[in-house]
């Protein structure tokens, strides 16, 4: 999707990347959790409870525990003193119970979970109780009645790439996807993307298999008849599979490309496109987390920092005792966040302005700016 450039008086956006408040104490080595998420206090509430719903232990705690330390430097950078995190780990007795253990504590706002089948598991109860979630998960089947997505919805930034293909000048697509419900929203995508830009999608060949790849790019190649094919594959299937499709069509990929600088090593890569979310001020956000953790944070912990933020914006007619005020996550100029623009439409999926770049033998360069309004 490219994102409109209307009127650039977006009066209500929050600026998300706030100036860090003083020298902040360094935290462990490794990044991990934090001991200064406070519990919930019993009785007469004094501020706003909010919980964040991410695996401390277990295969994904590294990217649990970056969320959850970006989210609580997030919010001392905002001097926020009426809203609390309270910190719950999903692997330790599974995200449902987690969450009724959040909403028992009194939290009005749930912040997470990471998964989508953690935030399937949340959303009845959290329903239930009328406590909106903003889940992590990027799986847009789960959106929708008070559960909102915040992470990088690949569709979106498959889109994006296409239409700027499209405007320079490729007609006729073809995709390479795997044959699993990435692939599928992927060729989705690729679809949608030609259809409203004007071009067409010509050929789609899936594999079953990351090591199917390469036979089914030679499948794709013998065909023919395309100026741009789509490689929804990141790592090595797409360093695979690219040599296998003759010079001449651009190639094209999706965000699991961002951040590979590997994939330059490829001939037949370099000078493909793919879209991403800005890194302008990663950079920045990455500084300030290191200084406080001593660590480098993933790049979901991103996440973490902008669902605060937007917590705080959200929350400035938040009365204490009631129900968090969900009508102000709908904000139509959106926020601007550590990864761009962003804003929730009404069925709850976020929608993201990307930026275009072009793989390069060192990395990749920007060929088309992300928008920087809605």
């Amino acid at each position: 999707m490219t994102p409109t450039l209307p009127s650039p008086q977006a009066r209500h956006r929050f600026a998300f990347v706030a100036v860090a408040v003083g020298m902040l104490m360094l935290a462990n080595c490794r990044g991990g959790p934090r001991a200064d998420f406070p519990r919930p206090e019993p009785g007469v509430p004094s501020v706003h409870e909010v919980a964040v719903l991410v695996p401390m232990t277990g295969p994904d705690a590294a990217v649990g525990g970056a969320i959850a330390n970006a989210a609580q430097l997030a919010l001392q950078d905002s001097g926020n003193r009426s809203i609390r995190l309270s910190l719950y780990d999903t692997m330790e007795a599974g995200a449902a119970a987690a969450a009724s253990r959040a909403i028992g504590d009194g939290s009005r706002l749930i912040l997470g979970p990471l998964l989508a089948d953690e935030a399937r598991a949340v959303a009845p109860i959290a329903r239930r109780a009328r406590v909106p979630v903003i889940s992590y998960s990027n799986d847009v089947t789960v959106a929708g009645d008070g559960v909102y997505i915040l992470g990088f919805v690949p569709g979106q930034a498959i889109e994006r790439v296409i239409g700027h293909a499209r405007q320079a000048g490729a007609v006729r697509f073809a995709g390479l996807v795997p044959a699993n419900p990435y692939g599928q929203r992927s060729s989705e995508a690729l679809l949608a993307g030609a259809q409203r830009s004007g071009g067409q999608v010509v050929r789609v060949e899936t594999y079953a298999r990351p090591e199917d790849a390469r036979a089914a790019a030679r499948r794709l190649n013998a065909a023919g008849g395309f100026d741009a094919a789509l490689i929804a594959e990141g790592g090595r299937p797409a360093a695979a599979a690219a040599p296998q499709i003759r010079a001449g069509p651009r190639l094209l990929g999706s965000t699991l490309w961002a951040g590979d600088r590997t994939l330059g090593r490829i001939a037949r890569l370099r000078g493909a496109w793919f879209a991403a979310p800005s890194d302008t001020r990663f950079g920045q956000f990455a500084s300030r987390y290191k200084a406080r953790y001593d660590a480098s944070p993933v790049r979901l912990a991103t996440l973490g920092y902008d669902s605060v933020l937007l917590t705080v914006r959200a929350a400035r007619d938040w009365s204490l005792g009631r129900r968090f005020p969900e009508r102000g996550l709908l904000e139509g100029d959106g926020y601007e966040g550590v990864d761009g623009i962003f804003r929730f439409g009404r069925n709850g999926i976020v929608q993201r302005a990307f930026e275009v770049r072009q793989v390069t033998a060192g990395g990749s360069t920007v060929v088309s700016p992300a928008p920087a309004h809605f």
